[in-house]
């Protein structure tokens, strides 16, 4: 059982004490000042953020996928991060799996029980075929989340690889986990509202982890989203000026070439390239 006294995301933040009684303006001050320390505690765990990175891109190289998995707030940033990775990378929607307790509702309205469920995620992850090519990221503010312990001890059965994102040193989860990323932001401005710094946190964690593991894979062309899916007339004009940038090709020679490579930018470039 969970010493949830011992959670410093459960702790009372003194600083915040009387904020009923502050303007709206103290109040966004004060907030504004907790958020500044978010940035600071990620740099204290990077190099466990860099082993998830590398842990990640090779279950990619390896025909396996990545596996979000949370409830609440943490599911939900999976769910998001998940979601965002085929349009900018290319990816197949299998690729990057996010993962809620509770299911598809939860992402859009509060399933709380859904968490102490510890086969909540495991039952998701078995309809997915979750593998032991693939990796399993549990995500858990508290740490204390029964769907998400559940969850990477399902995955280590499988001698699938693990890591773990919470925001307590003493996080359930560490033991649970090949890699544990854990950056302690403190109690919340509002007593135990993990949405806030933790899940600034987490957010920040997620880009980490999904750009560095796509970089990795190769999904870029330096720092230009070379696969990314030009699906309307921002992005296909963004794709062109990828496209002229990397070869010196003109705006309409770019278009012409993105058009014949069915959208792929990389492809075009690499046409456009050969003929140099």
């Amino acid at each position: 059982m969970t010493d949830f006294n011992s959670l410093k995301t459960e702790s009372r933040n003194l600083k915040s004490a009387n904020i009923d009684k502050m303007s709206a303006l103290e109040i966004a001050r004060l907030i504004n000042e907790e958020d500044k320390t978010v940035a600071f505690a990620v740099t204290e765990a990077l190099e466990s953020i860099a082993q998830g990175i590398d842990a990640m891109a090779d279950a990619l190289k390896n025909g396996g996928r990545i596996f979000y998995v949370g409830a609440g707030t943490s599911g939900r940033l999976g769910v998001l991060d998940a979601s965002e990775c085929p349009p900018t990378y290319g990816v197949s929607r299998d690729t990057v799996i996010g993962i809620i307790a509770g299911g598809r509702d939860a992402a859009f309205e509060s399933i709380e029980d859904a968490e102490d469920d510890f086969d909540s995620c495991v039952k998701q992850m078995k309809e997915k075929n979750f593998n032991t090519k693939d990796i399993c990221v549990g995500l858990s503010a508290s740490g204390s989340a029964n769907c998400v312990k559940g969850a990477l001890q399902y995955a280590s059965s499988l001698s699938a690889k693990t890591i773990s994102v919470s925001c307590n040193h003493n996080s359930p989860l560490i033991p649970l986990s090949d890699i544990a990323i854990t950056v302690e932001v403190g109690p919340e401005v509002i007593n135990g509202s993990t949405r806030m710094k933790a899940g600034t946190a987490q957010k920040m964690i997620l880009n980490m982890l999904s750009t560095g593991a796509m970089v990795r894979f190769g999904r870029t062309r330096g720092n230009y989203m070379a696969y990314m899916i030009p699906s309307n007339i921002k992005l296909v004009d963004r794709a062109v000026r990828i496209i002229c940038a990397k070869t010196g090709a003109t705006p309409e020679r770019a278009k012409a070439e993105l058009d014949r490579a069915n959208n792929v930018i990389a492809d075009a470039i690499d046409a456009i390239e050969a003929e140099a």
